[in-house]
């Protein structure tokens, strides 16, 4: 978790063989209100955005994390209507989005199961971040992957090593790492790359969503630095992908164009926190692919090939004991847009500019 938000204290109970195990939890509601709505009806929802328990072992050479129940994925920029929170759970990770078995020794471990990604620098769940709703960059990074984790520590560095399934695919040709160095308490600097070593692989069925066809055949590239000191929090990022032309693009069930593509974009994300509970989080962001409508390179974005965007979002927050309030404001303006042929905001998605407000409040026990 990168705050302000933190868990409360674990519930520690007696598991037999297991030792003690903790035992924490989410409840938080969500409500989202946008003009431009690419459906009528659109414009406003409120809905649960999440309902969890997290359960875990941190101790001894044999630990685990499981996590369970419902959530919500909001993103900012999205053209496409508002997916329920029933949805969300049904047509990407399941009720049990994560879960692994951690084996442990001295600094270095090994786990294995459905793991949280080691690229980009925001996490998945609304709970995780500075900011409710995930950013523009975020959508080019995987969240959750299936596979197996090895990490160690060695001084003031960090080093990750995973081979798992891309974008939830179920198709085990994925390798991502990361490697951070900690010049200090405060300072940080992260590399972290990624990338599909298989052939082109479309999914469909059930957590189909949970696939893009051509994210999950890209390579990324992330540079990360974070300073952190007293009440500061100041995390600017580098992200660059590339996705290779591939003529099986166009054989695949959605008949998608075979040229590649690559994006390269930035963001900069900062929370401070304030006395008696209060915070506010701002996150600046830019994006854009390269490719034009006329040469039908791979629509990366989602908003046509060759197009732009960017976004800010400030989120004041306010956390009170076990209880958190807090809301985003947020607005999308897309560049290189050509009308007619891209896609947009609004009925018949011709508007380059998308305002949005979203609040949540909920407990943290």
């Amino acid at each position: 978790m990168s705050g302000p938000l933190a868990t409360g204290i674990p519930h520690e109970l007696p598991a037999g063989p297991f030792g003690k195990i903790e035992i924490t939890g989410i409840l938080s509601g969500i409500g989202l209100f946008n003009n431009n709505p690419v459906v009528h009806g659109d414009e406003g929802h409120v809905d649960l955005s999440n309902a969890q328990i997290f359960i875990q072992k941190t101790s001894g050479w044999f630990q685990f994390f499981l996590q369970g129940g419902a959530y919500n994925l909001p993103v900012v920029g999205n053209n496409v209507p508002f997916l329920k929170t029933t949805d969300t759970v049904k047509g990407l990770y399941g009720p049990f989005p994560v879960g692994y078995a951690k084996l442990v020794k001295g600094n270095f471990n090994v786990e294995v199961g459905s793991l949280p990604t080691l690229i980009g620098d925001e996490y998945t769940f609304t709970f995780q971040n500075m900011n409710i709703e995930r950013g523009l960059l975020w959508g080019q990074e995987p969240a959750i992957s299936r596979g197996i984790q090895l990490n160690d520590t060695w001084k003031k560095l960090t080093l990750s090593f995973s081979w798992n399934d891309g974008f939830y695919s179920d198709r085990y040709t994925s390798l991502s790492g990361l490697l951070t160095y900690a010049f200090n308490s405060a300072n940080s600097l992260t590399f972290a790359a990624g990338g599909n070593a298989g052939s082109t692989y479309v999914r469909i069925g059930p957590a189909a969503g949970a696939t893009p066809s051509y994210q999950n055949n890209e390579q990324v590239y992330n540079l990360i630095y974070t300073y952190t000191k007293g009440s500061l929090t100041i995390s600017p990022y580098y992200q660059y992908t590339v996705v290779k032309s591939d003529p099986k693009y166009s054989a695949s069930p959605f008949f998608l164009p075979p040229t590649g593509a690559h994006t390269n974009g930035g963001a900069l994300l900062a929370n401070y926190n304030f006395k008696h509970g209060f915070s506010l989080a701002a996150r600046p962001e830019y994006i854009k692919s390269n490719g034009s409508v006329a040469t039908n390179e791979a629509n990366l974005l989602g908003y046509g090939p060759g197009t732009g965007a960017f976004s800010f979002t400030v989120t004041p927050t306010w956390v009170k004991d076990a209880f958190f309030l807090r809301g985003d404001i947020s607005i999308v303006h897309l560049t290189n847009f050509v009308a007619g042929s891209d896609i947009g905001f609004g009925i018949g998605h011709g508007n380059t500019n998308q305002a949005r407000g979203a609040i949540e409040a909920g407990f943290m026990f």
